[in-house]
């Protein structure tokens, strides 16, 4: 029986310099490790990259986007970042949010910002949809800026991770409450701590004004 050979990992490094022109260089994962532990910075800039965002984000700035893309799954790393909706530019409606995703079949990014310009968010392991049930896995995540970068995780205790109707959005629940809910305008929104994630209270308060909403699929 012919053995399977294990998949090589690599990282695709984008660089750039005052006095050169950037350029695209393709590593192996181990490559990478190993030159973290033998170069110096001088020798050989080893900070991870941003990843490229195909359209300009209005409510994500770069250090969003650095922490954000250091905790998104490895499947979708590496990828670029592109603009599916946008309430700026495609108004505010969760009917256009289902429209314009209806065609993909990839994770997606959940941005929110409040009118008290707090930033927060879902990782989606599936676009959202009108659905009559919860769909989704525990890859899917709940994370807030608020004060600080943090993450929720999957906790276990059940698997409400998505649902999405003509009234509203909702990702996280149990017991009437959920993690991060959304109105059929995009306008008003709610966060609570939920037993999907057992997450902390997303926004400042629990019932908030909606200022923009982004969604981002990686390709």
């Amino acid at each position: 029986m012919r053995s399977q050979q294990r998949p090589i990992e690599v990282k695709v490094l984008y660089k750039t310099g005052v006095d050169q022109e950037p350029y695209v260089q393709i590593i192996t994962v181990e490559e990478l490790k190993r030159r973290k532990s033998t170069c110096s910075y001088e020798e050989e800039d080893t900070e991870d990259f941003l990843p490229d965002l195909k359209d300009q984000s209005l409510l994500l700035n770069e250090m969003h986007v650095e922490k954000l893309s250091h905790r998104l799954p490895a499947r979708v790393q590496g990828y670029s970042w592109h603009l599916a909706y946008s309430t700026n530019k495609h108004g505010t409606s969760l009917k256009t949010l289902y429209r314009n995703l209806s065609c993909l079949d990839s994770p997606v990014l959940l941005v929110t910002k409040d009118m008290d310009n707090q930033v927060f968010g879902a990782y989606a392991t599936h676009p959202f949809r009108l659905s009559d049930h919860y769909y989704g896995t525990g890859e899917t995540f709940l994370f807030t800026f608020n004060p600080d970068f943090k993450i929720f995780k999957w906790s276990g205790e059940n698997s409400y991770f998505i649902n999405g109707d003509i009234s509203s959005l909702e990702i996280g629940g149990g017991g009437g409450r959920f993690g991060l809910w959304l109105d059929s305008d995009l306008y008003h929104g709610r966060s609570n701590s939920c037993s999907t994630f057992n997450n902390e209270m997303l926004s400042k308060k629990e019932d908030f004004v909606v200022q923009g909403v982004e969604v981002w699929t990686f390709q």
